[in-house]
């Protein structure tokens, strides 16, 4: 073989490196002399490479027939050096590995032995993630590394060291040894001219000129002599008594060198480095580097002076440590000493700001005194008992509402005659509780929404990120918005995530999808309730009696006004014959103390929930935008205490500031809304809506009680009731009528679940005697059997009718419950904010009702058998009961998206078996399943298209439109893909929930790995669209990603 310091020669004439490592004043002639900086960064590059090179050589011995190693051992090592850089995926590690003539890379033998797996949560993927043991096997310097790769796997393998609490030395590992025939390889690290080469560079670094050298440079060379220490230390473990062993690395990094130059030894020159306070970074490697000389040098030394060198070399050791520990001491002492002087700076001027602003800072600490005031008194609204609504209802004081522009960071307290500030919201049609997606408005223009129907087939979801703004600062950056827009179109006609035509735009601060913006609004109860309460208010027949007159004059009276004026005398004689009702001027128009911001924005979001909802041309004199108003608020309600049910979670816990904004703001938005809209048109639509509860003869036709969701009748004539009872004077409150009527609308949905109950007679009957409840509830229930004509089933057993009517009306009482909190603003019971129990009587008490629901039956017995037989006689109510037709029954049943098989196989059979509808057979070549109701399409051909407003789309979109009002969830069979669209622009695709057993999914199935449903990810899904966020979803992967934005989604 040749001889090392040869073979180094050679090395060092190819690298053009001879002349540099032969000059002994290298690096002093060029700190000295203005040497161009190119030929010494040129110089120093080929140093690091040739260094590079020599690690290279002794250190990869991981081939079968070089080092003593087999192939599961170099598959290891690549493994290791891998997950060193990060935990890695299955997919990911396999193609980093190198393969075999098979294409095959071995990993799976080996991986579980150097490396644990975790599993993925409801993002991302499964990963492999390095044992700690196999960590010391780490080298720096692997042979496979990029550039880019060794610096991160540095990273990561020092951080890791830091976490543990270790120094972050990064020795090289302990190689397996050479076969014989390249054994002698080793002996280039003790070479002489390998020796001086290292000497060369340390000599540099310890007079620490300029830059004749690098860190990179010096990092190479503590390398080496790790690796040479590891050499000897392995050599004299496995030596035998009749072998010497010839690796002296030791000794000849003792010895200094020889005249004329009488430079240190390099093991001298690495304690004088120990402390450079430049080389801060290496410090733990060289103390890693002497330790380890120490431990040989005791090894090698078997002589009876060993320990004494060695005591030698570990009191210089600890003599470094107590050095190193003194000074950081100090530095700690300057770094405290600087920090208190700063501090007092800063009370110095804490104080003379305060003895020149001192009646600043007495209001501010008489505002702290008074706020401090009020939150000592509000835990005493908590201790008594607490009610949302009616003359008894808990008075809270209003606290001051300050808050601050986005935009503009101007703060503003929220007042009356102020300047509006508005949430960004989202508006949408909604199909997430419907149970009849099979109905859908014919013609928007003539359709009335007052009424909605219990299958919820179509509602208007409004929804906000919670980000507030000056009204004009939002206009202006709308109106910025739209002239950007408009110069786009002109450069390139794409798709952008927000379509501005439809008032889309983004949050300004977190890019959410909004096209709307809801006013923020004191509680407007307590606005418009300024009068004087009496007393004696009526009780609920009084009170309907009045409602009544009130009405019955009011009709009158827009009758006469449409009469031709030719019948003018005839007309004052009637108005002569009406006696209107004591205290009621149907001729008051009551002032609205909101300013003009305020009310411009009240228009705004009411024009806009109209267009949405109904899908027309905005139009803020239609008489259908209070209904819509109202159907949003009451709508967005249900499905909150949906998702809310469904999560197992209490109704006023704690729910997300955005949630919270949301539906305070809408509430009251609802509920101010009136005072922009004309007042006739709002009492209207309180008397059509009174009269589905209480009939008289002007409203013919109105639907049954079967057809009528009682929560979104509630809202709609607590929120409409202002614009009659502002014409009252006779003293009847705002809060009375908030009673009466929610006591009436609860009483018809009792109603409405005994006519529609279907309780199994073949139950667990109670031993116990019946309790009050019960026996009040089956008396109720003969009532009904008796009205009906004996066409209601009988059912023996309070119990099952009770259970019935308990489960039955929970849903309405959580959604009465939120809306009476964000109507009224008083605080929710302790109770009802922790999870488990149903919490029905802490609810009934929240909200004025008697635990025994059938007491307001007996209580108003006299005007009650009469509302009961006039429902129960309607034709339709006879129908039902005649098994004519079918009506929802209650509690309704939370939707779900479809149930998905275990093992995605199932899936590409069904797919496999589906054939174009339109094609005669032919196999559909992109087989695409609709979440929602399970239908299977044709997508992303032309066969399958159709026309939509005037415009061709594909099956998917066009579905999206009759099952989910345009928005729809679909997985593309063949590509494992689930596709998110909402209307004709806009969509994205999401991370499916079949995934392979290392947690990965494999959209395209390019792996073809066996895929199985996680369960987690569906389930994340599933509250994506409970939530009404596949909007959002779809905005947000639209602006990460603009190769989204390009896509023809309405061609899907």
């Amino acid at each position: 073989m040749m001889d090392p310091n040869h073979f180094l020669m050679i090395m060092l004439s190819r690298f053009e490196l001879y002349q540099i490592f032969s000059t002994p004043d290298y690096g002093k002639r060029f700190s000295s002399e203005i040497t161009h900086k190119d030929v010494v960064q040129q110089n120093n590059t080929l140093i690091e490479e040739m260094l590079y090179l020599i690690i290279m050589l002794v250190g990869e011995r991981f081939s079968p027939g070089v080092g003593q190693v087999n192939a599961t051992d170099e598959i290891k090592r690549e493994i290791i050096h891998q997950l060193s850089i990060k935990p890695m995926a299955h997919s990911e590690l396999v193609k980093s590995l190198p393969e075999d003539e098979n294409k095959e890379t071995g990993m799976e033998s080996v991986i579980e032995a150097v490396a644990h797996f975790k599993k993925p949560g409801l993002t991302g993927r499964g990963m492999y993630e390095l044992k700690p043991e196999c960590a010391k096997e780490f080298n720096l310097y692997f042979y496979h590394f990029s550039r880019a790769e060794q610096s991160k796997a540095e990273e990561a393998q020092r951080k890791l060291k830091r976490q543990n609490r270790e120094d972050t030395a990064l020795p090289p590992p302990v190689l397996p040894p050479f076969c014989p025939l390249f054994a002698s390889l080793v002996n280039i690290l003790q070479s002489d001219v390998m020796l001086c080469i290292m000497g060369t560079i340390l000599q540099w670094a310890v007079e620490h000129n300029g830059y004749a050298w690098s860190e990179s440079m010096l990092q190479r060379v503590l390398h080496l002599i790790g690796m040479a220490l590891q050499e000897e230390k392995q050599h004299l473990e496995n030596v035998t008594e009749e072998h010497v062993v010839t690796f002296t690395f030791t000794q000849k990094i003792s010895k200094p060198g020889e005249a004329p130059k009488n430079s240190p030894s390099i093991l001298a020159m690495l304690e004088t480095l120990q402390n450079a306070p430049y080389l801060e970074v290496h410090k733990d490697m060289i103390r890693w580097i002497l330790k380890t000389f120490n431990a040989v040098k005791k090894m090698r030394e078997s002589s009876p002076t060993s320990p004494v060198a060695e005591t030698e070399g570990t009191i210089m050791e600890e003599s470094s440590r107590d050095k190193d520990k003194a000074e950081r001491k100090r530095k700690a002492e300057i770094a405290r000493l600087r920090r208190e002087k700063i501090m007092a700076q800063m009370s110095e001027m804490q104080r003379h700001f305060i003895d020149e602003n001192k009646e600043l800072f007495q209001q501010t600490l008489e505002l702290d005194a008074s706020t401090s005031a009020v939150l000592d008194h509000s835990p005493v609204a908590s201790d008594m008992t607490l009610t949302a609504l009616g003359p008894a209802q808990t008075q809270v004081p209003e606290q001051r509402q300050f808050v601050t522009c986005i935009l503009c960071q101007e703060e503003q307290e929220v007042k009356v005659e102020s300047r509006a500030m508005v949430l960004a919201a989202f508006v949408q049609r909604s199909t997430v509780l419907s149970k009849n997606r099979s109905k859908f408005i014919q013609d928007p223009e003539k359709y009335d929404p007052l009424f909605m129907h219990p299958d919820l087939s179509c509602g208007t979801h409004t929804s906000s990120c919670g980000h507030i703004m000056h009204a004009h600062c939002w206009q202006r950056y709308f109106d910025s918005v739209q002239a950007k827009e408009q110069r786009r179109q002109q450069r390139l006609r794409l798709h952008t995530s927000y379509d501005v035509e439809n008032g889309e735009f983004l949050c300004p601060l977190c890019e959410c999808l909004s096209n709307t913006v809801i006013p923020l609004l004191l509680p407007p109860r307590n606005i418009f309730n300024n009068r004087l309460n009496f007393s004696d208010q009526p009780n609920l027949t009084q009170w309907i009696r009045t409602i009544s007159q009130q009405i019955k004059a009011l009709q009158f009276l827009r009758k006469e006004e449409s009469t031709p004026n030719n019948a003018s005398t005839k007309n004052s004689e009637n108005v002569d014959e009406l006696q209107l009702p004591e205290g009621f001027r149907p001729d008051f128009r009551p002032k609205i103390p909101y300013s003009e911001s305020i009310k411009e924005m009240l228009t705004t979001f009411g024009t806009a929930t109209y267009k949405v909802g109904l899908k027309v041309h905005p139009n803020e004199e239609d008489p259908r935008v209070p209904i819509m108003c109202w159907g949003s608020c009451a709508y967005t309600i249900q499905s909150i205490e949906r998702i809310l049910s469904d999560e197992d979670k209490p109704l006023f816990g704690p729910l997300p500031c955005r949630l919270d904004d949301c539906l305070r703001s809408l509430t009251r938005f609802a509920a101010a809304h009136w005072t922009v809209a004309s007042v006739s048109v709002v009492q209207g639509h309180f008397c059509k809506l009174f009269a589905s509860l209480v009939p008289n003869d002007s409203h013919e036709e109105l639907p049954c009680i079967l057809d009528i969701d009682m929560f979104h009748l509630l809202v709609g004539l607590v929120l409409a009731f202002p614009a009659l009872q502002c014409q009252d004077f006779s003293g009847i409150s705002l809060g009375t009528g908030d009673l009466h009527i929610f006591h009436l609308v609860t009483m018809a949905h009792i109603i409405q679940i005994l006519l529609t109950s279907c309780t199994e007679e073949n139950g667990m009957d109670q031993e116990n005697p019946p309790c009050e409840e019960e026996s009040a509830v089956l008396a109720l229930y003969k009532t009904l059997h008796q009205y009906t004509g004996s066409a209601l089933k009988e059912i023996p057993s309070g119990w099952h009718l009770w259970r019935s009517v308990r489960a039955g009306i929970m849903p309405f009482l959580k959604c009465s419950a939120l809306f009476f909190h964000y109507l009224n603003g008083v605080p929710s019971p302790p109770d009802i904010q922790v999870p488990g129990t149903s919490h029905f009587e802490h609810l009934c008490s929240y909200l004025s009702l008697p635990n025994n629901l059938i007491c307001l039956f007996q209580e108003n017995s006299e005007i009650m058998n009469s509302l009961i037989e006039s429902w129960c006689r309607n034709s339709e109510v006879k129908r039902y009961l005649e098994g004519e037709r079918d009506a929802i029954r209650y509690p309704r049943e939370s939707n779900k998206l479809i149930n998905l098989p275990e093992d995605y196989s199932s899936l590409i059979n069904q797919a496999s078996n589906f054939s174009c509808p339109k094609s005669g057979g032919d196999k559909s070549r992109a087989p695409t399943l609709c979440l929602v109701c399970g239908s299977l399409l044709c997508s992303q051909s032309y066969c399958c298209q159709t026309e939509l407003e005037g415009e061709d789309v594909g099956a998917c979109t066009a579905h999206t439109y009759s099952c989910g009002s345009g928005v729809g969830i679909f997985l593309r069979v063949r590509e494992c893909q689930v596709l998110f669209l909402a209307g004709k622009t806009k969509g994205c695709f999401y991370s499916p929930p079949y995934l392979d057993d290392y947690g990965e999914t494999d959209q395209g199935l390019r792996r073809g790995n066996p895929l199985h449903l996680c369960k987690e990810r569906f389930k994340k899904i599933q509250k994506l669209w409970h939530q009404h966020s596949v909007t959002e979803e779809i905005g947000h992967a639209q602006e990460a990603n603009q190769t989204l934005v390009g896509i023809d989604w309405q061609h899907l």
